[in-house]
């Protein structure tokens, strides 16, 4: 009884986690990216519509080089698991906006949250549009 309850709580707390960061992320690219580079380290990976960036100032240098000004997200659905290293896989599917763009472009995003102190930061995002290449 009580493990079960000792694994509820931990369920809800990497799904917690998750949901939040989600949240904050979007706000903070949709608000000003330029500050996204904060929630990642020197061992992070991005790869973003096939272009692999590494580290902080590669992530920031590929963030800055978007085509894009402005950006609105809408998230659909957000997947959360537990690793058994300590980490949280977080998948994102949603549709975006950018610009005056009146096309909205769906989307799919993966994080893998890394704990660093008391906080999270993002060790691997993987960020695709919903397009299709026949």
């Amino acid at each position: 009884q009580k493990e079960n309850k000792r694994n509820k709580k931990k369920m809800s707390d990497f799904s917690e986690i998750g949901n939040s960061f989600v949240e904050h992320y979007y706000n903070q690219f949709t608000q000003d990216r330029s500050q996204l580079p904060g929630l990642y380290q020197d061992d992070s990976y991005m790869t973003f519509e096939g272009d692999q960036v590494a580290g902080v100032a590669g992530i920031a240098d590929k963030l800055e080089r978007l085509s894009f000004q402005s950006v609105q997200f809408n998230t659909t659905k957000v997947d959360c698991q537990p690793r058994g290293d300590g980490t949280i896989l977080v998948f994102v599917l949603g549709q975006l906006q950018t610009d005056d763009d009146d096309h909205l472009q769906g989307f799919s995003q993966t994080f893998v949250l890394a704990p660093s102190d008391d906080s999270w930061y993002i060790q691997n995002d993987i960020f695709r549009l919903g397009i299709y290449d026949y």
